[in-house]
């Protein structure tokens, strides 16, 4: 018997039915809407994600993991941590040996990745350019790698009703690798006014 991790049935029917790595990603943006409020005040399992149709990245993030579990990825979560700036998280899987991302972002330019990099450098420095605070500055800095959320399984991270604080803590914790070179951080230049303002479309104040 397929295991469905403490999901009822209609539950593990719509994980089920998102059958590819885009149907996932196309089911956060178009049916999760965005979590407003940051990031500290709540991390909600998927099944309360389902259930409330609401999540910030982290909470985004858990709800694929969740959707590619039941696809037959292993459910992984890989940190970008930025300077000046909130950090963001993907779910990350591999097909064909190359990595791709999915991700809830505020946004434009910080979710889909096809599965196109051959290391997770690349997949992470491919959201260089597109990670920028509202200062225009580039703010991306370093990534993890990534963390199997199986090791959450004991708290039922699928289906927990209190929030995943466990996780949050665990994800800042681990080492992160550095994207940039000592110093390098200091040459940037600001992030060009039309990449910025097509990062912010669609963006909820």
């Amino acid at each position: 018997m397929t295991p469905s991790y403490g999901l009822t049935r209609a539950e593990w029917r719509t994980f089920r039915a998102l059958k590819t790595p885009e149907r996932i990603q196309r089911f956060l943006d178009v049916e999760i809407g965005y979590n407003k409020e940051p990031d500290g005040d709540t991390i909600r399992s998927p099944r309360r994600v389902l259930r409330d149709r609401l999540a910030h990245c982290l909470e985004g993030a858990l709800f694929a993991a969740a959707a590619l579990r039941a696809q037959g990825f292993p459910p992984l979560l890989m940190d970008l941590e930025a300077v000046r700036d909130d950090d963001h998280v993907l779910a990350v899987f591999r097909q064909h040996g190359r990595w791709g991302a999915i991700a809830k972002s505020n946004y434009s330019g910080l979710r889909f990745r096809e599965p196109v990099y051959r290391t997770l450098r690349e997949l992470a420095m491919s959201y260089f350019e597109h990670y920028f605070n509202l200062r225009r500055e580039k703010t991306l800095r370093k990534y993890s790698r990534p963390v199997n959320l199986s090791r959450f399984d004991r708290i039922g991270w699928m289906t927990a009703e209190d929030d995943l604080w466990t996780v949050s803590e665990h994800l800042v914790k681990i080492p992160h690798t550095p994207l940039l070179s000592n110093g390098h951080g200091w040459r940037l230049t600001r992030v060009d006014v039309r990449l910025f303002e097509a990062g912010k479309l669609g963006r909820q104040p």
